[in-house]
């Protein structure tokens, strides 16, 4: 994969985007609850369904119990049962960052992120890190303190899953995306919850333009200090696949390597994201497959993840049984825009991206 060159590619590409984002999401959130649904769990599932190689949206269950361990949700989110995207916080915050990008332009604030949150979101949609910023917004704190006090989740993944619109509003400039997602990001997180956003940001931005995955995450690390126990995860998966490890051995062993971190921490999330892209090699389905196959917080990872894959192949490429279930359409508690169109979304981040200060930044053509 190449350089976008002409704006209806690129069209596609951001409409990838999208569609690999909810798409990833939907595939994952019935098993997110890391606790509970650990990789053997989910693969136990797919067996007794007949489901492996997962090629498809989650299988019903096959028993009872099964049933009563996912969440709520599975019954919208299962294959034949999907009929557009259900309300999830991993695709809310991407519509909330477009409307901050809408509203603000790129020169936003942290202020103007927090005020937006107060008045487009509510507070029971939040969770973890965000509910705390929420919390302190509310009581008058101002950042940077909104992401320390009282707030014992500052590297969770939350301001990860906060990242892809500036990467589809930046592409081919991977830098200015990570600037833009550290700038929303330290409303909420520190450390290495800042750094999965600028990651992640670098990630989908640099996959415009990168010819390989592979080089796409190398781009992404150049963003964040490679000192940091993030870098060092993503190098040491990479450096795992290299050495033609399989991708069960790979998660397993980075997964000891992390114990004790959680299943919402940015780490281990983060290695899960990196081995669903590295043994994914470039297909969509066994990309997101892969990555929610992996576990810790699946729909946050699948949404990544297909994201990244999303931009790469493009729309038209991404298999009609991940897309067309969607009905082209979005659930989402941000106020005014519930039953969004996601080919909507994907326009009006078409005009960002090809605004005169986000082409500046990534060269692509008007």
């Amino acid at each position: 994969m190449t350089a976008v060159d002409t704006e209806p590619e690129l069209a596609d590409r951001i409409l990838g985007g999208w569609l690999g984002r909810i798409a990833g999401n939907m595939l994952g959130k019935p098993v997110e609850q890391g606790e509970v649904w650990t990789r053997d769990r989910i693969d136990r599932y797919l067996r007794r369904a007949a489901a492996l190689p997962l090629t498809d949206y989650l299988p019903e269950p096959a028993d009872e119990s099964d049933g009563l361990a996912l969440r709520p949700e599975w019954r919208q989110c299962v294959r034949g049962r999907v009929h557009g995207s259900c309300r999830d916080d991993d695709v809310d915050y991407a519509i909330l960052g477009l409307h901050l990008l809408e509203t603000h332009g790129f020169d936003f604030s942290t202020e103007e992120v927090g005020e937006l949150w107060l008045l487009r979101l509510p507070y029971l949609q939040t969770f973890t890190a965000e509910r705390a910023a929420y919390r302190n917004l509310a009581g008058g704190l101002k950042p940077p303190l909104t992401a320390t006090y009282d707030n014992p989740y500052q590297e969770w993944i939350g301001a990860l899953i906060r990242a892809d619109v500036y990467g589809w509003t930046c592409p081919g400039a991977p830098r200015r995306a990570a600037a833009l997602a550290r700038r929303d990001a330290v409303l909420s997180h520190t450390g290495n919850g800042v750094y999965g956003a600028m990651f992640a940001a670098a990630l989908v931005s640099a996959a415009f333009t990168a010819p390989t995955v592979r080089h796409a995450l190398d781009t992404a690390l150049t963003v964040v200090p490679a000192s940091s126990r993030l870098a060092r995860t993503v190098r040491r998966v990479a450096t795992l696949h290299e050495a033609r490890m399989t991708w069960e051995d790979t998660v397993a062993t980075v997964s000891e390597e992390t114990a004790g971190l959680g299943w919402i921490h940015t780490v281990p999330n983060v290695a899960v994201l990196t081995a669903g892209l590295l043994y994914g090699d470039g297909d969509f389905t066994r990309t997101i497959a892969l990555t929610v196959r992996g576990g810790l917080d699946t729909d946050s990872n699948g949404a990544t993840a297909g994201s990244v894959a999303g931009v790469r192949q493009g729309a038209a490429a991404i298999p009609a049984r991940w897309k067309d279930p969607l009905d082209d359409t979005v659930r989402s508690a941000v106020f005014g825009f519930d039953g969004v169109r996601i080919s909507a979304l994907a326009e009006r981040t078409l005009r960002l991206a090809t605004a005169d200060n986000g082409r500046a930044a990534s060269g692509y053509p008007a």
